[in-house]
């Protein structure tokens, strides 16, 4: 997943003729949950049903690749195992025949290839209509490049023209990419996040199917190792920019000269990080807001920054104003007409305490709360000075939903 590391997960996978589509002709992926995945599954295949429970215990909601030692478990028992934990997995098809795929309850998919050139789009696409005809319904998973690759690396002039072209050509069900942002005092990386992500925004809304980013978890080269707070800021921003789903990088340390420091969520050898009870913190508010996530559709993201004044919030959505502080402000549209708003702290090292002011009186706006799921009156955390405050951590993000206008 990084630029200096591409990995293919399959060969190109020849057309298959056996399997027709069903009767309704939806040979498409359609996602039925919000995304909580990682990169690295256990590199092990010793107590695989206590690996996926942990991984369930950590709130995550789909793996990608299957676990894998010496001698791994078959497919078909470690898809019976992650449908016992209630969750779902992109398996990797290498070299076998698309009619030959394994398939069950827990399978989301096949996860094809990672960041690929644009010289590989014609095959991909002959992969992916493979799998669409075999497999109907199921996901045929490519993530691309960041926009800090190289023309050489993309194959285009431009990132631009990468992604559009990869959307054209490929038609993918899901347009997914990583990028992982510098945290350090003289190099601060989180413009290049978020521009990437609005790439990723444009691009997914035009073509009407969600986005997925992996982000940073551990250090390695010029990265440093991330807080909480900067866990919490990658998520949250991309929330804000409308992903469907959000996948950490990564979740079993990889062995190799790449990443010396170790640091991911679980060491190279399955021990547990202090990432894994952040993440299993973060993940458990992700999973309960997944069903209310799954149902907005971005109509905008602002950044709003001011410095003693309250500032008023450009366009026309639902928060009016804000006091002084640095925010993401992510708005949308609900199935059911109503509208919402994805609040963030785009401070990473200090909390902030802004009053809001949104087009509504505060009594007619609701929270969805990350403990249960549930839309709930918004409760003010200052009620003895005057408006409606917010308090937020450093990072965090908080869900609000409005009537209609």
């Amino acid at each position: 997943m990084s630029i200096t590391r591409v990995v293919v997960l399959s060969t190109m996978l020849a057309f298959a003729s056996a399997a027709p589509t069903r009767a309704d002709g939806g040979t498409r992926f359609v996602q039925d949950r919000f995304g909580i995945g990682f990169w690295v599954a256990p590199q092990t295949d010793q107590d695989l049903d206590a690996r996926y429970a942990e991984i369930a215990e950590a709130n995550f909601t789909f793996v990608i690749g299957l676990c894998g030692g010496k001698a791994p478990v078959p497919a078909e028992e470690q898809l019976r195992l992650l449908e016992k934990h209630g969750l779902k997995a992109l398996t990797a098809p290498g070299s076998t025949p698309t009619a030959q795929l394994p398939t069950g309850p827990a399978l989301w998919g096949y996860s094809v290839m990672d960041e690929p050139n644009a010289t590989q789009f014609p095959e991909l696409r002959k992969s992916v209509d493979a799998i669409r005809q075999a497999r109907p319904g199921r996901l045929a998973y490519i993530n691309i490049f960041p926009d800090y690759a190289t023309p050489e690396q993309l194959g285009t002039k431009d990132y631009d023209e990468y992604v559009s072209r990869f959307l054209a050509e490929v038609r993918p069900d899901v347009l997914s990419m990583d990028h992982y942002p510098i945290f350090r005092p003289e190099a601060d990386g989180r413009d290049g996040y978020r521009r990437n992500l609005a790439v990723m925004r444009r691009e997914s809304l035009k073509a009407g199917i969600p986005f997925w980013n992996f982000f940073n978890t551990m250090p390695y080269g010029p990265h440093t190792d991330p807080t909480e707070a900067q866990l919490r800021w990658q998520i949250f921003t991309s929330l804000a920019y409308g992903a469907k789903g959000v996948m950490y990088f990564c979740y079993w340390t990889p062995r190799g000269d790449e990443f010396p420091k170790g640091g991911a969520i679980l060491t190279a050898d399955g021990r547990r990080t202090r990432h894994y009870e952040e993440a299993k913190r973060i993940n458990a508010g992700l999973k309960n807001w997944g069903p209310t996530l799954m149902q907005l559709t971005s109509t905008g993201v602002e950044r709003v920054k001011s410095k003693g004044t309250a500032v008023v919030v450009p366009g026309d959505g639902p928060l009016r104003s804000i006091s002084e502080g640095d925010y993401l402000v992510g708005t949308f549209r609900h199935a059911d007409g109503r509208r919402a708003v994805l609040l963030n702290n785009h401070h990473f090292a200090y909390s902030a305490w802004p009053t809001v002011v949104f087009d509504v009186d505060p009594a007619r706006v609701l929270e969805v709360s990350p403990k249960s799921g549930r839309a709930e009156p918004v409760v003010d955390d200052s009620p003895d000075l005057p408006g409606l405050q917010i308090s937020l951590d450093a990072g965090e993000g908080r869900l609000f939903l409005l009537p209609p206008k």
